[in-house]
């Protein structure tokens, strides 16, 4: 039964990071979305999943980018080397 359970938990993670993944490679559009005032362009479970991640932020009625959303985007950058 434990591995079961271990089984479904493994599952759930790789799922998750999955997903993270994909916000993760879909945030700069994102970002573009909000700098043209598109944001109906973003799905809803998206925004969710972004402001759970802390990635955006409601501020009055519009979303914005926090802090460690400006990080993931600055990591994905390409360097200036």
């Amino acid at each position: 039964m434990a591995s079961n359970s271990q089984t479904r938990v493994s599952l759930k993670a790789a799922a998750d990071a999955a997903a993270r993944e994909r916000l993760r490679q879909a945030l700069p559009a994102t970002v573009g979305h909000l700098q043209q005032h598109q944001a109906d362009q973003i799905d809803d479970n998206d925004i969710d999943a972004y402001v759970r991640l802390n990635w955006l932020e409601w501020h009055g009625g519009g979303l914005r980018l926090t802090i460690t959303g400006r990080n993931v985007c600055a990591q994905m950058a390409p360097s200036a080397a």
